[in-house]
């Protein structure tokens, strides 16, 4: 399909820079096949569901994994910036550089060392491979544990794009840029639709009846990056790690054949499910790399609903929800949002968007 027809135009002031406060107070449009769009609250959710439906949340956490830096090659020095997106080794990790053009394949990369950050204020690596778009395969100096230390100790919260540019990440983004249930330290962007969740609303949704399971998809830092190919056959997803585990494949298959929902909270968790799921509509436990791309025609086999925020044009995620819900309907979903004062983005308002062809 043709890119530009996921376009749309989105004034900045649109754009969140902060969530809401508190978080479950955050704006919610919910919308149905056929019916009209109804302005609501994430406070709201549990009357929208029924007594055995499932949440599936993505409890990925967020690494510090925004690493400024300096290439050092003799006497030469530049500065660099590493973006981590996925681990490959206890040592290595794909990174995109900026600039890209800075680096070459056996460059000395030292990061962190204007950090005060005491014995882990400094942090080598090694560039081994590059890949096209500024990507690197950086072999660090230290490994597992102690790298994961050291990365705490200098990397920053790696905001997206459009909020790192009109501010600098702070001490509050440490919290606010991760779910209240992040556990599985790994990923480089947050399941933003998960930041809308709180204790309260976690008590008022078992209340209601409705069950919650996890499972893990460790975000990439490709989430982010722009689609350049004119048509979105000609565009390559980054694999990101996921895993669902054999108990909770089991509860999920149980709950649908008992004929309640499957909720993703997040297209993570919606992407995880859909790359496990079968060909007769059962989800598989599931461990490994995913790159799969949804768009417009694809047949969801297993998620039901799907909670999400407001996207970027021409995106992936846009691609996606166009797919769930109709590019059409998601076209006037996004114009009513627009006007009606939603906040976009990760820490942004979110959507409650009940599959196309239910």
């Amino acid at each position: 399909m043709r890119v530009d027809l996921f376009d749309f135009e989105l004034p900045e002031e649109r754009i969140a820079l902060r969530p809401a406060e508190p978080r479950d107070s955050a704006r919610m449009l919910v919308v149905r096949s056929g019916e009209t769009l109804a302005d609501m609250s994430v406070g709201d959710l549990p009357s929208l569901l029924n007594h055995g439906d499932v949440l599936v949340l993505n409890d990925t956490r967020v690494i510090p994994a925004q690493l400024k830096g300096r290439r050092v090659r003799g006497e030469a020095v530049a500065h660099v910036d590493a973006t981590l997106h996925m681990r490959t080794a206890p040592d290595r990790w794909l990174a995109f550089m900026r600039p890209g053009k800075r680096v070459a394949v056996g460059d000395r990369i030292q990061f962190g060392h204007d950090a005060e950050a005491c014995m882990l204020g400094q942090l080598d690596a090694t560039v081994l491979e590059k890949g096209e778009g500024g990507e690197a395969l950086l072999a660090f100096d230290l490994a597992g544990p102690a790298l994961d230390e050291a990365l705490h100790a200098v990397g920053h919260i790696p905001l997206p794009p459009y909020i790192a540019s009109k501010r600098a990440d702070d001490e509050r983004d440490r919290k606010d840029y991760q779910t209240v249930y992040a556990r599985e330290e790994g990923a480089v962007a947050a399941p933003t639709a998960g930041l809308h969740f709180t204790p309260e609303l976690f008590a008022a949704l078992e209340a209601r009846g409705v069950e919650k399971q996890f499972v893990t998809l460790h975000v990439g830092a490709g989430t982010f990056l722009p689609v350049k190919a004119d048509d979105t056959a000609d565009h390559k997803m980054h694999s990101e790690i996921g895993h669902v585990s054999a108990e909770t494949a089991a509860v999920l298959n149980a709950a649908r054949a008992r004929g309640n929902k499957v909720v993703a909270v997040g297209t993570t968790s919606l992407r995880l499910m859909e790359s496990a799921a079968r060909a007769d509509g059962t989800l598989a436990a599931w461990s490994g790399p995913t790159d799969i791309f949804i768009t417009p025609g694809y047949r969801f086999k297993f998620v039901d609903a799907l909670m999400t925020n407001f996207h970027l044009p021409r995106s992936t995620l846009f691609m996606l929800v166009s797919a769930f819900a109709g590019l059409e309907r998601m076209h006037e979903v996004y114009a009513h949002a627009i006007a009606s004062g939603y906040r976009f983005y990760s820490y942004g308002d979110a959507s409650l968007l009940f599959r196309d062809d239910q």
